[in-house]
Parts: C-alpha cells; sequence; structure tokens
C-alpha cells in the first residue's frame, strides 16, 4: 500500500489566491434579512422594509496569505411602507446604487438613498416621510455592516485550509486509525475502553506591534470627548447602534458589536483608555489590545490621536485602515471639519533677497579688516624698500 504523503502545512496552502463567487447566496440574504428591517417614530408612526425588488452586482469571497477578504458592489431597490400619525397607510420605495466593500467596511464614500413617496402627500404623510429618510438609513446601514461577517462565516471554510482537521474537508490519516483502534478495543475489551492521549497543543505568543492614527478637527476637546463616548451620541457618527458606559470596567460596543471592549480608565476631556477587540475573522480569538485616545487642543482645533497597542503582525495596514474609514471619516460624515497639517509658507523672493544681503553683510565684515591688514602689511614693505633703494639710486653713476 502506498503512503499517503504528508499534507500540505495550511500556511502554505492558504498562501496563493482563492475565491468564491457568492452572488446568489448574497442576494436570498438580503431578501431575508432587510424584510426585519422597521422604525417607529415618537408617537404611533411606524415604517418597515416589504420587498428587495431589485438586486445587481457581484459578491466573492477571496483569500490570500491566510487572510480572508469580502470582495462586492451590489445595487439594491427596496419597497417600504409606514402608518402616519392619522392612520394612513404610506408606500414608498428607495433605491441604493452602492452597497460595497469600500463603504460598507473601509467608509470612504457615503451611502446614496434615492427615496420615492407614491402615496398623496399630507402634513401626517410628510411627517412619516422624514422619519423613514431619517431612521431607516440607519437601520440599513447596521444591517449591512453585519453583510461582510455573514460571507466569511458560512463560505470562508470552503476557500482556507485549516490546521485543525476537524475543519478539513477529509479527516487526518491519524485520526483514523484511533477512531479504528478504540472501536476494536470497545468491542473485545472488558468495559474500559482505552482513550488514546490528547496531545495539549500549545499557546503560541502572539508578536503584535502598534499602530497609531492622527487627525485634527476644528472642535472643542470637551465635545468629541463626548461625542467619542456618550452612549446616545454615539451612533450619530458610527450609524449603527452602540453600548457605552464611560467609567472603569464600563463595557462599549460600536459599529453593532463590531468593536467591543471596557473602559480602563478616563480622565475628560482629554484621555480615555480601553481594551479593544474586532469581530473578524482576521481578529486573534480572545486576543485583546488596548486603545488609547488623547485629546490635544489648540486655539483653533483639537488633535485626536488613536494609540492602539497589541495589534498582530501582518494586520497592521488593515486595522489602521479601518481607525482611518470609521473613527476618523465617520467624524468628518457629520461635519466635523478635519484639518490638515499645512507645510510652512514658501520664502518671497524679496525675504530671500533681503536675507541674501544680509548675510553677505555680515561675511563681508571680516574679509573688509583682514583688507585693511594687508594693505597696512603693503604700504610698510613698500616703504621699507623705498628705505633701503633711494640712497642707491640717489649715486651719481661713473663716466667711462
Amino acid at each position: 500500500m502506498a503512503a499517503v504523503p504528508p499534507s500540505m502545512p495550511a500556511s502554505t496552502a492558504n498562501w496563493h489566491w482563492k475565491n468564491k463567487t457568492v452572488t446568489p447566496w448574497a442576494k436570498s440574504w438580503f431578501e431575508r434579512e432587510l424584510v426585519t428591517i422597521s422604525v417607529k417614530g415618537d408617537g404611533s408612526e411606524e415604517a418597515s422594509i416589504t420587498e428587495v425588488t431589485d438586486f445587481d452586482g457581484d459578491v466573492e469571497l477571496g483569500q490570500r496569505k491566510s487572510k480572508l477578504l469580502t470582495i462586492y458592489d451590489v445595487k439594491i431597490d427596496l419597497e417600504w411602507k409606514g402608518t402616519a400619525s392619522d392612520g394612513t397607510e404610506v408606500k414608498g420605495s428607495v433605491n441604493i446604487p452602492e452597497v460595497s466593500h469600500e463603504n460598507t467596511v473601509d467608509r470612504i464614500s457615503d451611502y446614496i438613498y434615492n427615496w420615492k413617496l407614491e402615496t398623496p402627500r399630507t402634513p401626517a404623510v410628510d411627517a412619516l416621510f422624514n422619519l423613514v429618510k431619517t431612521r431607516l438609513p440607519v437601520a440599513l446601514e447596521t444591517k449591512f455592516a453585519e453583510f461582510p461577517s455573514a460571507i466569511i462565516d458560512t463560505h470562508g471554510k470552503d476557500v482556507t485550509v485549516s490546521a485543525d482537521p476537524s475543519r478539513q474537508g477529509t479527516p487526518a490519516p491519524g485520526s483514523v486509525s484511533v477512531s479504528a483502534g478504540a472501536a476494536s478495543s470497545g468491542a473485545t475489551g472488558s468495559g474500559a475502553s482505552a482513550k488514546p492521549a490528547v496531545k495539549k497543543e500549545e499557546k503560541k505568543p502572539l508578536n503584535t506591534t502598534t499602530v497609531t492614527v492622527e487627525a485634527n478637527f476644528m472642535a472643542a476637546a470637551d465635545d468629541l470627548f463626548s461625542l467619542l463616548t456618550d452612549e446616545k451620541r454615539i451612533p450619530s457618527w458610527t450609524r449603527a447602534p452602540a453600548q457605552s458606559a464611560p467609567q472603569p470596567d464600563g463595557p462599549y460596543s460600536l459599529f453593532g458589536g463590531g468593536v467591543q471592549g471596557k473602559f480602563i480608565s478616563l480622565t475628560p476631556p482629554k484621555e480615555f483608555k480601553q481594551t479593544w477587540s474586532l469581530k473578524s475573522p482576521t481578529w486573534p480569538a480572545n486576543h485583546t489590545a488596548t486603545l488609547t485616545t488623547t485629546l490635544d487642543q489648540s486655539s483653533d482645533s483639537t488633535k485626536v490621536t488613536w494609540k492602539l497597542e497589541g495589534v498582530p503582525l501582518g494586520s497592521e495596514e488593515e486595522i489602521e485602515k479601518n481607525i482611518q474609514g470609521y473613527y476618523v471619516h465617520g467624524l468628518k460624515s457629520i461635519g466635523y471639519v478635519l484639518l490638515i497639517p499645512a507645510p510652512p509658507p514658501p520664502i518671497s523672493t524679496t525675504t530671500k533677497r533681503r536675507e541674501q544681503k544680509r548675510d553677505h553683510a555680515t561675511s563681508s565684515k571680516p574679509s573688509e579688516t583682514s583688507s585693511r591688514s594687508y594693505f597696512a602689511i603693503g604700504l610698510a614693505l613698500l616703504a621699507l624698500v623705498a628705505a633701503f633703494a633711494i640712497p642707491y639710486l640717489s649715486r651719481p653713476t661713473r663716466s667711462s
């Protein structure tokens, strides 16, 4: 019987690019999940998504160097209905031309909603329409934020070779022999079956690094501190439900549960420190980093620094991009002006000439002093030569 060749290490098998098209599954996911969304007003008004009428685009899951990458860009048309405060049934539709990795995960662009009202307008209908345009986007984007994780949870095993034999498509050779041996022992033994020795896997230390992101905003430090920690204000820039208890050991949850942790310490309005973990297949299980957010206010702006310690090596670029996209762009999207440090202004031609003249005048002073000294020495030498030469020249010449 030919020997079974050893299996390829997971790190090697997962190095090259693999991808899987999951567009049909994605269409079913949106059709199932989006119709569960509903919102309510302060009174009796309420509205909900009733149907996904059109879905167009591509959805793929890729894997490269052991990293799972969601790649998607789709257009979605929805129908909604609601009940106005006077009991009128209101209907309409909305077109969302782009739901993609870029605006869901990277946050480099905003969602666009094209709303349409089908019911004749009245004050009560208009009030409900405003409720729909204000609150449904928040609920929709919360659901959109769940989509990348749903792709990975459902299809990640199909493009990844796991180091855990239980997750591989076929059992490891060793596991078959152990099971057969155990069955044989159980059939012939007198009660106690032989148990195979279980080798305890040692947890390897995780190599980590630090990621730092800075941004300057035209806002006061206390306002930004409140915006980043107040449970009621956080959803305005994350566009997703949030939980936040800003006190030591108080829990927090941002971006619909995508980021979670606890507050370690708070020094309003200058600094707060939190534990930080990311709900992502690329983030190690049970691993926690430490995020320190500092706010340094100057006369016209506040510099916010996010310093994340404990980032697994190899994921620095992804984490920095996420902080830029979710935190910085989130604040910018609600009107907080982001200042870009300007380079020092160029020196004008007039200033350059003035400085050159000054430098020339300064540097010429020593040379003028030296020239005067050389001139005096020259005069002294000339006088000395003349003193010896005059008597010689004044003698009468002999006639031949």
